[in-house]
């Protein structure tokens, strides 16, 4: 007898990857300095159950809530805490594509930011969870944030 597969256990999981420059304030090496990364996120979706058609969510609806709010906020701008000591400086910040962010950017942050804000204000109402973000800063170095974890 096969045994069925609790739909919650199933993820759909895509990818989308953006440049953006930082400045992680307070770092203790070359962080500190102005620079950018080509970002990789990974998006992991779970569901109650999957929809009439057998899917989490179709991969399409991933990128249209997810994949374009990184497109329509953060890519190809610049990130910068709205503490740090720089943020002055910027008077025409909006401008030149600088984005203030109420956190420092990090990679743990920015995960955080878009696992706790961005996946439930984008997936309201679909029954669809953003479980768990990836986001990878180089090809050997990244960050996982789960509400598991």
């Amino acid at each position: 007898m096969e045994q069925a597969i609790n739909p919650a256990k199933i993820k759909a999981i895509r990818t989308h990857s953006i440049c953006a420059g930082h400045r992680v304030h307070g770092h203790e090496s070359k962080c500190a300095h102005l620079h950018g990364h080509n970002y990789k996120f990974e998006f992991h979706c779970t569901a109650g159950s999957l929809d009439n058609v057998g899917r989490v969510i179709d991969f399409s609806d991933i990128k249209e809530k997810l994949c374009m709010w990184l497109e329509e906020n953060w890519d190809h701008r610049f990130l910068l805490w709205e503490k740090d000591p720089i943020a002055a400086d910027l008077s025409d910040a909006d401008s030149m594509g600088v984005v203030r962010m109420p956190f420092n950017p990090t990679a743990e942050n920015m995960a955080k930011h878009v696992l706790e804000i961005v996946g439930p204000e984008q997936f309201a109402g679909t029954g669809v969870m953003l479980e768990k973000v990836v986001l990878h800063e180089t090809d050997k170095c990244f960050v996982e944030v789960s509400r598991s974890l």
